[in-house]
């Protein structure tokens, strides 16, 4: 997987808190942030749905085309709540990043190591 994954304190959330506010999500949606260098390779535009996977889970939410990001690095706003049908495909389309992370807690902090995961993005 080429493209490093990784969750940023979200301005809507705090944590997973407020992430079931349907105002703040119409006004601060989920997306994934690409550069466009990586987007422009992937045939990928600003607002497009793609899907974001690895060995451990698929998302699948928009895609944010911006600069403000290095090439080789993707980002996902932690806190979002994780929407599958678990039952079925357990595609998340909630915008998760819990759903690309590994369960084994990180060596120092003993949490969730959302800051390296390796993904791919593809454009649906």
């Amino acid at each position: 997987f080429p493209l490093q994954l990784f969750g940023f304190h979200y301005k809507s959330r705090t944590h997973s808190t407020y992430g079931n506010i349907d105002v703040l999500k119409a006004a601060c949606r989920q997306e994934v942030w690409i550069n466009p260098i990586d987007a422009q390779k992937r045939g990928i535009a600003n607002g497009d749905m793609v899907r974001v996977f690895n060995h451990r889970g698929e998302v699948r939410l928009p895609a944010k085309v911006t600069p403000r990001i290095l090439p080789g690095v993707s980002a996902m706003g932690q806190g979002a709540w994780h929407e599958a049908n678990m039952s079925g495909d357990k595609i998340d389309h909630g915008g998760c990043v819990n759903t690309l992370t590994t369960l084994r807690p990180s060596p120092l902090a003993k949490g969730n190591p959302q800051h390296t995961n390796l993904v791919e993005i593809e454009k649906i």
